[in-house]
């Protein structure tokens, strides 16, 4: 491990791979709440079917009746997100042991990094490094494609919004399977009474529950975040389960970069006895049908 943790392109083990995902869905509300399939680097095409009318019972001699289908279809095809940090060069002559333990730390971070960058893209439609609007925010994200589906925040009444935005999915049909809140709606739960009686206990002194009212739930700040022109989302509610996949190509590159200024610090690494470690994780995602989901916006 030694040797091969320092050559370029390496590749994470599979093992690895697997606990860095792992990682990413305790730490992005949005893989937290809905399903994972792998994605190959060209893409995955998903189909939607809106079946009409009843299944019919067919007796001796009758015709059979013609149904109706709907079939649209999306493609996920995975991005590239990179992290990139500077380390000293004594990492490359540890032990094999120092650099395991430092390389699971350094998996550690890029987790975090990946998972705030996944919510950030796929939420608001921004470039996670800049914070500024990316091309794809009007066709592949929430603020983005959930357009219609909106209910106005009111502090004061944040569970009557959460049902008005329930409702206008199931109006349609549509089921509800998830819900994405932001620290603040969280807190606004916490703090509604009903003559002297706290409604929402499990939100308390900062809670984080794992379901609402038999809906897999989140609290998470990258609902709220500024830049580009996203908007604040203070609830997010729709059918996470089966509406919106997401995946990652199963590959994750490692590469330690030893010469040069690869990060655009101004600096040359040799000069500083630096190197420039660098992972990159390729993921996608998809919303598969927008009258799914809804949004309390402020």
């Amino acid at each position: 491990m030694a040797d091969n943790a320092t050559k370029a392109g390496t590749l994470f083990k599979p093992e690895l791979v697997k606990e860095l995902i792992s990682k990413v869905q305790g730490r992005s509300v949005l893989a937290k709440l809905s399903s994972q399939t792998p994605i190959p680097f060209n893409g995955v095409e998903q189909f939607i079917f809106n079946l009409e009318g009843n299944a019919q019972i067919v007796g001796e001699g009758e015709q059979k009746q013609a149904g109706k289908a709907k079939i649209t279809s999306k493609v996920i095809k995975p991005l590239k997100f990179v992290y990139q940090a500077r380390i000293t060069d004594e990492f490359k002559y540890a032990s094999e042991e120092k650099q395991m333990n430092f390389l699971s730390a350094y998996m550690d971070g890029f987790a975090k990094k990946i998972a705030e960058a996944f919510d950030l893209a796929a939420l608001h439609g921004l470039e996670p490094k800049t914070m500024t609007d990316a091309s794809f925010r009007a066709t592949n994200s929430f603020d983005g494609l959930i357009t219609g589906n909106i209910v106005n925040y009111d502090e004061a009444h944040i569970d009557d919004n959460i049902d008005a935005a329930v409702q206008t999915i199931v109006a349609k049909g549509g089921e509800v399977t998830g819900i994405a809140l932001s620290p603040t709606a969280g807190q606004n739960l916490a703090k509604i009474k009903v003559n002297g009686v706290v409604q929402y206990p499990e939100f308390r002194f900062g809670q984080n529950p794992d379901s609402f009212y038999g809906m897999k739930s989140d609290i998470n700040k990258n609902l709220t975040v500024t830049g580009g022109t996203a908007e604040t989302d203070h609830a997010i509610v729709g059918d996470f389960q089966n509406r919106f996949k997401w995946g990652y190509a199963e590959n994750i590159p490692m590469e330690i970069i030893e010469f040069g200024d690869p990060d655009g610090a101004g600096r040359d690494l040799k000069a500083y006895n630096e190197i420039c470690l660098r992972a990159e994780a390729f993921i996608g995602w998809g919303i598969l049908d927008e009258e799914a989901f809804a949004r309390v916006k402020a």
